[in-house]
């Protein structure tokens, strides 16, 4: 089974992660991050996307920087697949 998530939602999983963009992690590394959370969110996206807005508040002076590097990541680790969607394994 796979869902299909954008650019968007899984640079926010990305955002709730332990990895750091300080390590330059590898695209294998940003994928195997960004599964490890959603498993441990139950496969919910929701779940996952909500600790966004709570580390948006605790933290405010360093959300934007990281999410664009989430998003950055993101578009470099999915780049072999199309369009603005990625199939996630489930």
């Amino acid at each position: 089974m796979s869902t299909t998530m954008s650019t968007s939602e899984l640079a926010q999983i990305l955002f709730t992660t332990p990895l750091q963009a300080s390590v330059s992690p590898s695209s294998a590394q940003v994928r195997a991050a960004i599964d490890d959370r959603l498993a441990a969110c139950g496969m919910d996206c929701g779940t996952c996307i909500a600790a966004v807005a709570q580390e948006a508040g605790d933290h405010p002076e360093a959300y934007a920087a990281r999410m664009r590097w989430a998003l950055n990541a993101v578009t470099a680790a999915y780049a072999v697949e199309t369009a603005d969607t990625f199939a996630i394994a489930a």
